[in-house]
């Protein structure tokens, strides 16, 4: 049985995979984290988790309260995107479900940030958070942004992680490049090494 880490452990994820941080829909893919020894890190396991995610990516107000059905929503998007990221890769049609999922994201909800206007900021910009829509808002910035890697100039780059239990999926920034982090390519290099030595000694 997987023993589970959930939320606190954040700080034993590795850093961005290459291309999250200039798409949030990878970064999202990423948020289920196999790690060595059998463990397992969720970073959107609970309300509180899942609030600290989205707000750290200014996907929901600092103010705001997530439940548990919430969470729920955002874990159950996220696999979807990993199969669709999973069938882009591998070359197979795209499942269904996940299609679905994803289509019906993007029109849950306007991710138009509306024009306002007040004495301190004077004219801006601001995406209207109704504190019921605050999740539906992002699953829709969520989706679009899914929607644009699959389909855009950068899908031709995207892999899944190359290094065993891993299972992060990245934007390859050479050829030759099949590790989400220094940590994977280390742990892959040292695979290597030792089934080397293994197969010469025997």
């Amino acid at each position: 049985m997987k023993e589970i880490a959930t939320s606190e452990p954040a700080r034993s994820a590795p850093p961005p995979a290459p291309g999250a941080e200039q798409y949030p829909a990878l970064d999202f893919a990423n948020t289920a984290l196999a790690l060595p020894g059998g463990q397992y890190l969720e970073l959107l396991a609970s309300p509180e988790a899942a609030t600290r995610w989205l707000v750290e990516r200014n996907l929901a107000p600092t103010d705001i309260k997530l439940y548990g059905v919430s969470a729920v929503r955002l874990r159950a998007l996220r696999d979807q995107v990993r199969a669709l990221l999973a069938s882009r890769i591998g070359a197979l049609p795209a499942p269904d479900g996940a299609l679905r999922a994803v289509n019906d994201a993007l029109t849950s909800a306007p991710t138009a940030a509306l024009l306002r206007w007040d004495p301190a900021q004077g004219l801006h910009r601001v995406q209207a958070h109704p504190a019921d829509r605050v999740v539906d808002h992002a699953l829709a910035v969520l989706a679009a942004d899914a929607a644009d890697l699959l389909t855009g100039p950068d899908a031709e780059r995207l892999a899944a992680c190359d290094s065993a239990p891993c299972q992060r999926y990245l934007l390859r920034t050479h050829a030759r490049r099949h590790w989400c982090s220094v940590r994977c390519g280390d742990r892959a290099r040292a695979a290597r090494a030792y089934a080397r030595r293994t197969q010469a000694s025997g």
